[in-house]
């Protein structure tokens, strides 16, 4: 729990100190379309996009009016400004006042035009733009539009204010989409370097004084995944790194008859613990890869709850049958699990460069609707945390042994968050879209049949656990052991509990809820 609390508030609280305002300038800068930002050179010296040919388009029909020309100027292509200013150049104003050597522009009103070159010229007709807002739109092959109300630009089509840009977002007008795509490297490495500072700076020191004992962090973890590896060992002592490496004892081969305990815990013994947790981290490879091959591979008619719910059946093929093995480990992995999450989906929403764009390519297809709430996916979140919780619950009370990494006991209500999400509510959700006719009388679209899955497969999940920690040979965390009727009768109404507040809870996120009242329920209980 000190390295959750570490990873959440200490280093939660430091990316938004030293992070906040570089991330809210990178969403500043994807905000703005890239035709906003600032063009270098002369805009009449290369072609003009469509925005500058509307905007010049009416006011050039007005003013070939008012000079007299045989028709309207207009801006068909890329190439009518220039060719428009050049056709301008032989044009004679007939009149019978003598030539001015100036031009006087008031008000949108012409009062004398003498020749002068093409580029004064046209530099001088920005200065009639501004202010000529009561000319007629022109349009072309139809008859002329009826002279429209004046319509302020403050104002939208529905009459409402324009909402104004904001003081950062004009300050960043400025600048060329070139500028804009190196300040966004730019910050982005600042961001990535301040969590790579706060990790190995803030955290590890924390982690190091508070639950390692004054373990140096990085050495510890070599020691707690790799302490078996001869080779290591080895390198340890030759080196002299044993200060930082903490390699833990060699233990020789017991024999079965002389040892007292679950044949599981003696198996782990003669492998050793560290090996123990490679083969559980190999083993939850595995399974990943075969669950995002499964889903990669899936039709593209599938539905998008189908495909998050092979995501619950992961979790429950992960974490059921290795947490009795080894429940401080999967602890400590759910709580870095859940820290990566964070931070990616922190990327994510910020659109962070580069980590950002493969990000949410990967996360769309399996994005439902309260997803779209807000700017953070929170599904593959509330998922970990929902079957993380009770877990951190359960080792919160228990006794420790082996400096606080090993737990004489094992509870069924370890497991019971994974119980919840993995099987109960992926049976409702598939049960309950499929078959369900018969809706509750409140609100909220649950229905009788997919309830009445979530209580039948959570049932058979407890069992189960409950029969796998009689067969690892473990401790029960229990007064006594109950005979398999009774284990049943509890585990039917801690199911049936579960099912009715998840079929209540309309409001809320049932995979955090949930979860916490089940787990409840079990250990009440004592399943």
């Amino acid at each position: 729990m000190v390295i959750l609390k570490a990873l959440m508030w200490g280093g939660g609280l430091s990316l938004l100190i030293s992070c906040g305002f570089a991330l809210r300038w990178v969403i500043a800068l994807e905000r703005i379309p890239r035709w906003r930002f600032k063009r270098s050179g002369n805009a009449l010296g290369r072609p003009i996009k469509a925005t500058s040919k509307s905007l010049l388009k009416e006011p050039l029909g007005k003013l070939s009016e008012i000079l007299h020309f045989d028709r309207p100027l207009t801006l068909d292509s890329e190439d009518d400004v220039s060719s428009a200013v050049q056709r301008v150049k032989p044009m004679r104003l007939k009149t019978d006042l003598k030539k001015f050597n100036t031009v006087q522009f008031e008000k949108g009103s012409i009062s004398a035009v003498s020749e002068e070159p093409e580029e004064q010229f046209a530099s001088r007709i920005d200065d009639v733009l501004p202010e000529s807002t009561n000319w007629e739109k022109h349009r072309r092959n139809t008859f002329p539009s009826v002279r429209s109300p004046k319509r302020h630009s403050s104002l939208t089509a529905s009459g409402r204010r324009r909402r104004g840009a904001s003081s950062s977002l004009q300050s960043f007008y400025n600048l060329t989409a070139a500028q804009a795509t190196i300040r966004k490297g730019l910050y982005a490495a600042y961001v990535y370097l301040c969590v790579v500072l706060i990790i190995f700076a803030g955290i590890r020191t924390y982690v190091g004084d508070a639950a390692l004992s004054g373990a140096e962090p990085i050495g510890w973890a070599l020691a707690y995944m790799f302490g078996n590896n001869p080779w290591l060992r080895m390198q340890v002592l030759t080196l002299n790194l044993d200060h930082w490496i903490p390699i833990p004892e060699h233990i020789p081969a017991v024999p079965v008859t002389l040892f007292h305990g679950p044949w599981i815990s003696h198996l782990r013994a003669n492998i050793g613990l560290p090996n123990t947790r490679l083969l559980i981290s190999a083993y939850w490879l595995s399974i990943i890869i075969i669950g995002l091959t499964i889903v990669i591979n899936l039709s593209s008619t599938v539905e998008v709850d189908t495909r998050r719910k092979v995501f619950h059946f992961m979790m429950v093929a992960m974490l059921l049958p290795a947490t009795y093995i080894d429940p401080t480990f999967a602890a400590l992995a759910l709580s870095l699990i859940l820290a990566i999450f964070l931070l990616l989906d922190l990327f994510r929403a910020t659109q962070l460069p580069p980590l950002s764009k493969p990000i949410a390519y990967f996360l769309t297809p399996y994005v439902d609707g309260r997803d779209l709430r807000g700017p953070v996916v929170i599904s593959h979140i509330f998922l970990l945390i929902g079957c993380a919780v009770p877990l951190w619950l359960s080792l919160g009370a228990a006794a420790r042994g082996g400096d606080g990494w090993e737990v004489p006991t094992r509870d069924v209500s370890m497991v019971s968050g994974v119980i919840c999400v993995g099987m109960g509510d992926a049976a409702a959700s598939l049960i309950g879209r499929r078959y369900g006719r018969r809706k509750w009388l409140w609100p909220g679209g649950k229905s009788l049949e997919g309830s009445f899955a979530f209580a039948v497969a959570v049932t058979v999940a407890l069992v189960a656990a409950k029969a796998w920690l009689r067969v690892g040979g473990w401790e029960d965390g229990g007064a006594e052991w109950d005979s398999w009727a009774r284990t049943i009768g509890k585990a039917v109404l801690a199911a049936g509990v579960a099912s009715t507040t998840e079929a209540v809870l309309t409001g809320g996120n049932d995979n955090v809820v949930v979860p916490v009242v089940f787990w409840l329920c079990v250990k009440g209980l004592r399943i």
